[in-house]
């Protein structure tokens, strides 16, 4: 059986950051976190209903702001979803926090009820660029919600850095690494800042920094967390130990996964094995929570070009060698499907391949949408 991972969307926020492109919303003076849970529970047992019993290796709890729902919500939510699915004995759970959210009590009670990961949204330790990134915490707050991590007993965290911020130097964005590093994260997400459409940032450009200064910094960054033995497992994430990512690697091996909430996304192989199709719930809030409308919004059988395309774009963004086997084994498709694109991914230096696997270079890291590009339908 497939790995089988749960997204849980959790939409609001307390104020929507201008680079924000995710399905956020202004959060209610009350948060319905009663109907909302309920809801959820709801979600996943249509989707469970059509689909063959398996165990859940992971959970990932993601928004807008996780950390404005409190824990009293997560444990009714934890109970209605075990009454669904088995949990697996070492089930990773990981809850998305923001700094400006939180104090240590609630962390207490997360980590209580079995939340094992925290995945902190810092972006940056800088206040100027706090500010300028629309954060609603400043610096002393981001290294005390860190502290109040451990203090509550989390061992498995992931700090958020952004680089590549309006008007950062690369001194700045070196300085956010090492202090982000000090802090001895397991795993650690450093990304550089992209304009997405329908954002404040992509209607009003603000000034960024040159595309040599971001490709300086980033080289020097990838040295820094060399030197400190973090593990470049995927573009733009780091740890050093790979069960610090669990839930992470099986989005990337492209494993399954039921996606629940307000605009969340799941993929979902059939029993036989031989098809996969993929879900999506309403976006809005107020509709999700629509006691008249059904929870889903659309539903699309991949087709098999579409597979190829979908398993490249997921396992090129990985450093690990890619077993053909796995391919066969997450597609249903036979090798043949592949081969040709590999063979010609390889002809342009992009990858390297064996009879067994094939692993992205270092050239073809530095263009992997034009890797990715050359497997599309």
């Amino acid at each position: 059986m497939l790995p089988l991972s749960l997204y849980i969307h959790i939409p609001w926020c307390v104020r929507k950051c201008p680079y924000c492109d995710f399905n956020s919303h202004k959060s209610p003076e009350v948060l319905p976190e009663e109907d909302y849970v309920q809801a959820l529970i709801a979600d996943l047992k249509h989707d469970v209903q059509h689909e063959p019993s398996r165990t859940l290796q992971s959970i990932f709890i993601g928004g807008g702001t996780p950390s404005l729902f409190s824990a009293r919500a997560y444990e009714t939510l934890f109970h209605g979803i075990r009454a669904l699915i088995p949990f697996a004995h070492d089930i990773e759970i990981t809850l998305e926090a923001n700094p400006g959210t939180v104090e240590q009590f609630r962390f207490n009670d997360y980590r209580q009820l079995g939340i094992n990961r925290l995945s902190i949204g810092i972006q940056s330790f800088n206040p100027a660029h706090l500010r300028a990134l629309g954060r609603i915490h400043d610096d002393q707050q981001a290294h005390r919600a860190i502290a109040a991590a451990r203090n509550a007993g989390f061992d498995n965290i992931n700090i958020d850095i952004m680089h590549g911020l309006p008007k950062q130097t690369t001194e700045e964005g070196l300085a956010d690494l090492q202090t982000a590093l000090e802090h001895q994260p397991e795993h650690l997400s450093w990304y550089q800042l992209t304009i997405e459409p329908n954002t404040v940032f992509y209607k009003k450009r603000p000034t960024l920094p040159s595309e040599d200064d971001s490709c300086a910094l980033e080289d020097a960054g990838l040295a820094l967390l060399e030197k400190h033995r973090y593990k470049r497992y995927e573009i733009s994430a780091f740890c050093k130990n790979e069960q610090s990512a669990r839930h992470n690697l099986n989005y990337w091996r492209f494993g399954d996964y039921y996606g629940i909430g307000a605009g969340a996304h799941g993929k979902l192989t059939s029993a036989d094995g031989t098809g996969i199709h993929r879900t999506r719930k309403h976006r809005q809030p107020t509709d999700y929570l629509n006691a008249d409308k059904p929870f889903l919004s659309a539903t699309h059988a991949v087709s098999p070009k579409e597979l190829v395309f979908e398993f490249m774009l997921n396992t090129t963004r990985l450093q690990e060698p890619i077993p053909h086997v796995l391919f066969v084994a997450r597609t249903g498709l036979p090798i043949d499907a592949l081969l040709p694109g590999l063979n010609q991914a390889q002809s342009k230096g992009l990858i390297v391949m064996t009879d067994t696997h094939w692993q992205v270079t270092p050239f073809g890291r530095r263009y992997t949408n034009n890797l990715q590009a050359l497997f599309l339908p």
